[in-house]
């Protein structure tokens, strides 16, 4: 095999109708079907669910409608009161993201991929790790009778936000944002340690929901609890993802690498605003005018091959 390309999908609610409006400009722009081009996709959280709508078939343009009828269900607060509640409990109930991961993936199971997926959870009553892997390896002969709603719901539940996801043998899993927000080493890992593809061989597009341009104020040099409680969260989120794609560009090579994931204001940065999907989409197709010839020049010349999955 002399190349292998990789797809990778962070994690970001709501914003993950950029990544899918970027991954639909690229399609209608090139005039090509952007799984075609991927021999691995990877996803975190709403990155996840994106991952599993292109294994299952579905197109870019698909997964932003999704966004955009779903999301104001799943992230409903017409009484303004859930910030509060988030206090104490979570912030919205899973049902509505159920449903309409449900609605979706219907009964379709992980393993009806037509690609090789990597999805990542975590599982909080063990306090460890949790991938969802297709079965394109020997010993992976369980996450594929898992339905595909399940695996969403389980790299979705995001602490704070929704409850642990149960449906899977009972396991206490949240979304996998919590130690892989950016997934692309998670890929990189798969694709080397479990498909024994060499570094130089492999590509990567990696794309995120984008980050803010943040100044840190001076509270934090010395402050306590109470002056880091509020920063925490995405300094921690963003110098993980910060981490993990200088660690693959080195391992790959900076030109094997492309990362999406412009800066924007700090206000725009929010999970579960659903107000703003117009403004989201039309990001998507600004950015994607300048992405465009990167992803053309070095995705979309190869053709990945057929996936077969060992187990069925």
């Amino acid at each position: 095999m002399s190349r292998f390309q990789v797809l990778t999908l962070d994690g970001g609610g709501i914003r993950g109708l950029f990544s899918a409006a970027i991954l639909a400009a690229a399609e209608e722009d090139l005039g090509i079907r952007i799984a075609d081009h991927f021999d691995l996709i990877a996803g975190t959280s709403t990155g996840g669910i994106i991952a599993l709508g292109l294994g299952l078939g579905m197109r870019p343009r698909d997964l932003v409608d999704f966004y955009v009828q779903c999301g104001p269900r799943i992230f409903s607060d017409p009484l303004r009161f859930r910030g509060l509640l988030r206090l104490i409990v979570r912030k919205y109930s899973s049902c509505p993201l159920e449903r309409a991961l449900r609605a979706v993936f219907e009964d379709r199971r992980f393993g009806e991929s037509e690609k090789r997926l990597v999805i990542a959870s975590y599982n909080l009553g063990e306090d460890d790790v949790y991938l969802f892997r297709t079965p394109h390896a020997e010993r992976l002969r369980r996450d594929f009778k898992v339905p595909a709603w399940q695996v969403a719901l389980a790299t979705a539940a995001a602490p704070t936000y929704f409850p642990v996801c149960r449906a899977v043998d009972d396991l206490r899993l949240v979304d996998g944002g919590v130690w892989a927000n950016n997934p692309a080493m998670v890929a990189v890992t798969e694709t080397f340690g479990t498909l024994h593809v060499p570094l130089e061989h492999t590509w990567l597009l990696s794309i995120g929901t984008y980050d803010p341009v943040e100044r840190r104020p001076a509270s934090l040099n010395k402050g306590g609890v109470a002056f880091w409680a509020k920063s925490a969260t995405g300094i921690i989120l963003r110098a993980g993802s910060i981490g993990v794609n200088n660690q693959v560009r080195y391992l790959l090579g900076p030109d094997h690498v492309l990362r999406v994931d412009p800066k924007v204001p700090p206000a725009d940065v929010v999970l579960d605003r659903t107000k703003g999907t117009s403004g989201l989409i039309a990001r998507a197709r600004h950015y994607s005018r300048v992405f465009m010839p990167a992803i053309h020049e070095k995705f979309v010349q190869h053709k990945a091959v057929l996936y077969t999955p060992l187990y069925s």
